[in-house]
């Protein structure tokens, strides 16, 4: 095989590698997009797809991970969670991974409901209350997360595959 054709073979695998990565949180799924544009665009010359394209793509990939940042920290200070229940979802993400789909679904949930519960130590009815309604609030602070990044994708594939053909 021809080396460029090597190229454009690697760089497909890290699109579809980054485009897994924008739902499942162990990857960085736009890092890996654009790192997959940029190897295809440095294999083509740069003649197909131009700097000024590329730096629009790394724009939008820098904006996903404030992206990130701000749905979770909105989802979860809508409630009022605790640092360490953020610090909790976080953890429940990670160790959600290896308990395949349920476990990115129910991982963060129950990290920031246990972060929760040890950061006001109040295990009533009241407090368990409060810990899942943080739970839920982080959960769907993630979710929406996931959302937008999936925008930023079709975005950005869009936008290379125009700067690609056209």
């Amino acid at each position: 095989m021809e080396l460029t054709g090597l190229f454009y073979v690697l760089a497909a695998l890290l699109m579809l590698i980054g485009i897994a990565g924008v739902v499942l949180p162990a990857l960085p799924g736009l890092p890996l997009l654009f790192s997959g544009m940029l190897l295809a665009a440095w294999a083509g010359g740069f003649e197909r797809v131009g700097a000024a394209v590329l730096v629009t793509l790394g724009l939008i990939t820098a904006a996903s991970f404030l992206i990130d940042f701000w749905a979770t920290a909105l989802g979860a200070k809508r409630v009022g969670a605790s640092r360490l229940a953020l610090l909790g979802a976080v953890i429940g993400t990670v160790v959600g991974l290896f308990f395949g789909i349920p476990g990115l679904f129910a991982g963060p949930f129950v990290g920031a409901v246990a972060g929760e519960l040890v950061s006001r130590r109040d295990l009533r009815p009241a407090g368990l209350g409060q810990a899942t309604r943080v739970g839920f609030g982080t959960w769907v602070g993630i979710a929406l997360g996931v959302a937008l990044k999936l925008s930023l994708a079709v975005l950005m594939l869009g936008l290379f595959a125009f700067a690609w053909w056209f």
